[in-house]
């Protein structure tokens, strides 16, 4: 079976590149196939089946999509939430109408008038305020023949959205870890938080809850890993709660070895996010890989993980309780925190092995492309299993063996 994939590889900088790099040599052993060349809109003359990775940013994955367009295929979809994706690929190409006609098949002339409004400039743009409410997937679902999810959360909202061909849920693979020691930064136990600093990180309602653990564990600290969103103003969030600085650190940016460095330290992973776009976290992968024990929010593919890996903190009223709760029994229980991590470090080398996934993901293709090709590796594997037992042409065997073929619908 010749595949033909369309994806962004490094050296792009993307999370779903890193993803490519992660899988690629295992698919590569597997099955043959061909990356294409960043901008092509046609796969290689021959090719069986087409394999299109698509996320949520339309500078990575905008050519991506004009590919699909030309030639329907099989999509591993990262996000389900595309509205990015499609306002960059219409808006951002001075094409109005079809940013309107996507809003209107997604919602309704209710969501055609919101993007008048958008347009206007009377409202913000609604791949800020409302993309959860329109997350404009159809655009690409429309010419997916298969597709392949991360969580049963997006294949969920892929059937709620009208999709019917074969879905097949697939985890996104456990990382290999890199040789590297564990950075020197304090904290007994030291939780982290790794991503920017902001409200979709449920950033507030972990330094509420992290201050009520920290007056009863004086050792403990936060460090977060990544930016301050803009307004967020952590120093006035600290002097309300009484959270000295000596409690918490804020990195900024670091780059790969440092963050692997970080996360080796940390004793305790959070990884909370509210809303979700159906997205998988990379972060989350690496801290399995890394044998980490998590507390995520029970949403979309983090309420997926297993118990025994991963605290599941509800985002409701008794959200901040409930993770105070959760910070409480990591901090204060290492035992804990070892069954944990020993449960995830079992799960990144089972179900999440890169080479699992890569042979679940090419039976997945193989089924994609179905018919002809599927139909020739039988005949093909036949004949020489006949050839092999002596077994003629045109012999009464090979004639009964023709008769039986073309009662499955192979050799007619």
């Amino acid at each position: 079976m010749k595949v033909a994939l369309f994806a962004p590889v490094p050296p792009e900088k993307s999370g779903i590149a890193d993803y490519m790099a992660l899988l690629l040599p295992a698919l590569c052993e597997r099955t043959d196939l061909t990356v294409v060349k960043r901008g092509a809109k046609r796969a290689p003359r021959g090719t069986d089946l087409c394999v299109y990775h698509v996320g949520n940013d339309p500078a990575v994955h905008g050519w991506i999509v004009e590919a699909l367009r030309h030639e329907p295929g099989l999509v591993v979809l990262h996000d389900f939430v595309l509205h990015h994706l499609v306002a960059g690929l219409t808006l951002g190409r001075s094409d109005a109408v079809g940013y309107l006609a996507a809003l209107e098949r997604e919602g309704g002339l209710a969501a055609r008038l919101l993007g008048h409004g958008v347009m206007e400039q009377r409202i913000p743009p609604l791949w800020e305020t409302r993309a959860i409410d329109l997350p404009l997937a159809h655009v690409i679902l429309d010419h997916a023949t298969a597709l392949v999810v991360h969580s049963h959360y997006v294949a969920g909202r892929a059937r709620g959205a009208g999709y019917e061909g074969p879905i097949d849920v697939i985890p996104h693979p456990a990382w290999a870890v890199p040789a590297v020691a564990p950075a020197a930064v304090e904290g007994a136990p030291l939780v982290a938080s790794f991503g920017n600093l902001n409200a979709s990180k449920r950033a507030p309602q972990l330094l509420e809850a992290f201050a009520r653990v920290r007056a009863t564990h004086a050792e403990a600290r936060l460090l977060f890993v990544g930016r301050e969103a803009a307004g967020f103003d952590l120093p006035r969030r600290l002097q309300r709660l009484g959270l000295g600085a000596e409690g918490i650190e804020l990195t900024g940016y670091v780059d790969e070895a440092r963050l692997w460095a970080l996360m080796a330290r940390a004793d305790v992973h959070v990884n909370l996010r509210h809303p979700t776009m159906g997205e998988t976290s990379g972060t989350a992968i690496r801290a399995l890989s890394l044998g980490k024990p998590l507390i995520v929010s029970d949403v979309g593919w983090f309420a997926e993980l297993p118990d025994d890996v991963a605290l599941k903190v509800a985002v409701d009223g008794h959200e901040v309780d409930t993770l105070a709760a959760a910070l409480e029994l990591l901090v204060a229980r290492p035992d804990v925190r070892a069954a944990m991590g020993g449960h995830a470090a079992a799960l990144a080398r089972g179900p999440l092995a890169v080479e699992r996934v890569a042979e679940r993901q090419v039976a997945a293709f193989e089924r994609a492309a179905g018919g002809a090709w599927v139909a020739d590796e039988v005949l093909g594997e036949v004949s020489v299993a006949a050839a092999a037992v002596g077994i003629e042409p045109g012999s009464d065997e090979t004639r009964d063996l023709a008769r039986r073929l073309s009662e499955v619908n192979l050799g007619a």
